[in-house]
């Protein structure tokens, strides 16, 4: 993948995209996103060589954002469980805080255009956080289920309380904290 030339136009770029995909879906054409950025059609394919190179560039971009935000004040010298928590409570922020990252982030996994190249950087991008639940379930019911499995298990229980804490934001700390207690019961932490 190519990578666009300048870092302002790049932004703005990923910026427009997200917001165009909330609003239009996957289908919305280039030559919104690009009206969305502030340059012409022609120019996006300055910087993207295709719909598809840009999708796979912005999902790479909100998946290593969502997993730097979610290690923010992270220890690596911390117990488990409490690296677990305040990954959970950055994660669990970051997804509240950013309606249209979350959104977008969710309608781009899904695609079919976002490549298997593009998903195993993800995962690499993702690799401290698969780490931290991987030492919580090392000795609880879930350390003979595959991560996968425990993973889109952890992802389901988050997306379920993310959307509690936005549609309820005045409980939003109450539906964080039984979210992670619920995980932590899964887990065996």
């Amino acid at each position: 993948m190519a990578r666009p030339k300048s870092k302002d136009k790049r932004d703005a770029l990923m910026a427009a995209a997200t917001r165009v995909i909330v609003a239009q879906g996957l289908s919305a054409p280039t030559a919104v996103i690009a009206r969305e950025a502030g340059i012409s059609n022609g120019s996006l394919f300055t910087y993207f060589s295709t719909k598809t190179e840009l999708f796979n560039h912005l999902y790479l971009e909100l998946k290593t954002g969502m997993a730097n935000a979610s290690l923010a004040g992270f220890s690596a010298e911390a117990p488990p469980r409490e690296q677990l928590s305040r990954m959970w409570s950055n994660w669990t922020r970051w997804a509240t805080s950013n309606p249209d990252k979350r959104r977008a982030l969710a309608l781009l996994g899904v695609s079919d255009d976002i490549t298997q190249e593009t998903r195993a950087a993800s995962h690499q991008a993702m690799a401290e956080v698969a780490g931290i639940l991987e030492r919580v379930r090392a000795h609880g019911p879930m350390r003979d289920a595959s991560m996968d499995f425990t993973g889109a298990i952890m992802d389901s229980l988050a997306e379920a309380t993310m959307d509690f804490m936005v549609n309820d934001p005045d409980n939003a700390d109450e539906h964080r904290r039984i979210g992670f207690d619920a995980l932590c019961r899964m887990l065996g932490c």
